[in-house]
């Protein structure tokens, strides 16, 4: 089955979530991604047992800074899934790039290109 799901969504595997870290996520939203979301294992599903809940916890902490410093913390999400939920990541990714579209560039690439 070949999923489609918006061009503009870049995937990045890794072996598990618990591999994000707080640095990447900021990093993104840096280098002037819009928005940013994990997609990980389902809850007390993760192979490597709590690395979906330290993504978890990361990306609840990347989504409090995003508020601190005045930008939108919706442009941060988790989703959890099972790997064979292929047509569910399709519909996720979709739904981000609906809610990014309805916020707007980021303001970290807007200044950028200032």
């Amino acid at each position: 089955m070949r999923l489609s799901y918006p061009s503009s969504v870049k995937v990045i595997q890794v072996p598990c979530t618990g591999r994000v870290d707080i640095l990447h996520l900021l990093k993104a939203i840096e280098d002037g991604a819009d928005g940013v979301y994990v997609a990980g294992c389902l809850e007390g599903e993760c192979h490597y047992l709590t690395g979906n809940l330290k993504a978890k916890k990361r990306v609840q902490y990347v989504k409090k800074v995003l508020k601190d410093i005045g930008m939108e913390p919706e442009r941060v999400e988790m989703f959890n899934l099972s790997a064979g939920e292929g047509p569910r990541f399709a519909e996720i990714a979709r739904e981000m790039t609906e809610r990014i579209k309805k916020l707007g560039p980021s303001p970290v690439r807007m200044q950028k290109a200032a």
